[in-house]
């Protein structure tokens, strides 16, 4: 047995032994956290139904490929590698989405590829900013969000010139 399977169950132990020296109903504390949990839960599910619509939306009509094409002499020109423009596309709206374009990537060109590097420092660097918009700002109830969706978006553009400036820097 290795330490870290013993990290979960230590810190339920340590909880549980430190509700009981401050004497905290401890189970019904749970009950409580587990019902806010849960209307979380219920609140956010609107935006990540349309968050998971809008991506098989897109997913399904051809946008990634029509932008793709646009997009490939500019990439070309950074030298960020056109096989991972609709994964840089993809990534701020679906982490699962954006994991199956890396595995492709990986499979078709080989982790060692410029490709295949590009699109790991791509997935390891970026955030699902849709993901993240829906989440946390449904869970606040947050309705207007001002700059914070453009400043997100700006900053995957970054994340995307970073990656490939990284590339030309270290490959």
């Amino acid at each position: 047995m290795k330490f870290t399977d013993f990290i979960l169950p230590v810190i339920i132990v340590f909880i549980i032994v430190y509700g009981l020296l401050k004497k905290v109903d401890i189970f019904t504390s749970f009950i409580d956290g587990a019902k806010k949990g849960l209307k979380n839960a219920y609140e956010i599910c609107p935006a990540l139904i349309i968050l998971l619509v809008s991506v098989g939306m897109i997913r399904s009509s051809g946008a990634i490929d029509f932008i793709s094409q646009s997009l490939r002499s500019f990439a070309e020109a950074l030298g960020f590698p056109a096989e991972c423009i609709p994964l840089a596309i993809l990534r701020p709206v679906s982490g699962s989405g954006s994991i199956a374009l890396l595995e492709d990537v990986l499979i078709n060109y080989g982790p060692d590829s410029l490709a295949g590097k590009t699109a790991s420092i791509l997935v390891a660097s970026s955030e699902t900013t849709f993901y993240v918009f829906a989440v946390y700002f449904a869970s606040v109830k947050v309705k207007k969000t001002r700059h914070a969706l453009a400043s997100a978006l700006i900053g995957d553009f970054v994340g995307v010139i970073a990656t490939a400036v990284a590339i030309k820097l270290f490959f």
